[in-house]
């Protein structure tokens, strides 16, 4: 089955009582049995829901995986990755990501004597000199957040399956319709399904994919015994999301390639970071694993100065002023102030989190009003 038919139909099957063609939102907390144990496969909504499971289903399928989970958030999912660890064991994670991981890692696990290394991975081969027997998993990010690097995931994946690491993914920037990590060797695919996957800017949610089943089920025991997992109205939503995901990319793809070229060459623009530039770090690494570029694009303006980038996402209309990214409508942000704030500024400014940059995520309206908005806003 081709993508854009698994985002229809991928894991899915019409509802037994009545052929549903969409999956209902069984809003319920418990399932009734004919004797204790005596189930239909159902007995408590933490464990098993059924659209939660349609849902899990469709993940499974976009990412070419065998099993999928749904959590409350993005970083729901993390956590529980982070909960296969135990005192002592060490993580290697990419230096640019995303700020609420970076504090998850940091704040959190790092008191619970995890230790963490934070590497450049454009150059996969960093990675080697962090590894001992203390490794136990390797956290990549591509395109990284916000600054669009591109690792190798593959080459990676060489190096965690010789040296037996865990790999995991954050494949949210990209989505499956990009990049589908777990065909390149990766163990683990995270998602924060709040943003493209969903697409709507309606619903928190994070998911995890993998194909092995002995991972899969330490993981399903953690996502119960934790239970931090999303409730069957925001897995209904974001069951409709992942059946336009595919039309969506193609426009957010089309968008992003518009508008991070006007961006190159608008006079008082210092900097662009978009992997589908030839000039790109990594830019053919970036066309070998992904099947387009993507439409979130990070800049700077001439000067590197606060003040003109706060003016700038302050002035624009079309674009909102908004935290997170990936639905229909454009978002801008200031890294420095909103997403990654939870980074110390020198750990930022060593990645290129400049207070400068701003980020934005193209959304699907007509590419003419957005670079009419940049454009006013930009002066």
């Amino acid at each position: 089955m081709k993508f854009n038919t698994k985002t229809i139909h991928g894991g899915q099957k019409n509802d037994p009582a009545y052929g549903s063609v969409m999956p209902p939102i069984y809003q319920t907390s418990t399932y009734a049995q004919s004797t204790p144990g005596g189930h239909k496969g159902y007995e408590y909504s933490r464990t098993h829901n059924p659209t939660r499971n349609a849902l899990e289903n469709a993940f499974a399928s976009i990412e070419n995986g065998n099993y999928g989970m749904a959590f409350g958030s993005g970083l729901a999912a993390i956590d529980a990755v982070l909960k296969l660890l135990q005192p002592g064991d060490e993580v290697v994670s990419t230096n640019d990501l995303y700020g609420g991981s970076y504090r998850l890692f940091t704040k959190i696990y790092k008191d619970f004597g995890i230790k963490f290394h934070f590497v450049g991975m454009e150059n996969a081969d960093n990675i080697e000199g962090y590894i001992n027997e203390n490794t136990k998993l390797i956290w990549v990010e591509t395109p990284t957040n916000p600054m669009m690097n591109i690792i190798d995931i593959k080459t990676i994946a060489e190096v965690t399956k010789r040296k037996s690491v865990l790999l995991a993914v954050d494949n949210t920037f990209a989505t499956p319709y990009l990049q589908r990590p777990l065909d390149l060797g990766a163990d683990i695919v995270m998602h924060s399904a709040t943003k493209y996957i969903g697409g709507h800017s309606d619903l928190v949610m994070g998911a995890l994919v993998v194909k092995d089943q002995d991972l899969a089920n330490r993981l399903y025991f953690i996502q119960n015994a934790s239970g931090a997992i999303c409730g069957p109205q925001d897995s209904f939503l974001a069951l409709r999301g992942i059946k336009t995901l595919h039309v969506r990319m193609q426009r957010h793809c089309e968008n992003g390639k518009a508008v991070a070229e006007y961006l190159t060459k608008h006079p008082k623009i210092e900097k662009v970071y978009w992997p589908g530039f030839e000039s790109h770090p990594n830019h053919e690494i970036a066309k070998s694993q992904m099947s387009d570029f993507g439409g979130m694009v990070s800049f700077v303006a001439k000067g590197n100065n606060y003040e003109e980038a706060i003016k700038i996402v302050e002035n624009l209309k079309v674009f909102t002023l908004a935290e997170s990214l990936g639905g229909v409508e454009s978002l801008a942000g200031h890294p420095a102030s909103m997403t990654h704030a939870s980074i110390p500024k020198e750990e930022r400014e060593k990645t290129g989190v400049v207070d400068a940059l701003i980020r934005l995520s193209v959304g699907i309206e007509d590419k003419v009003d957005l670079i009419a908005d940049l454009r006013q806003a930009i002066g």
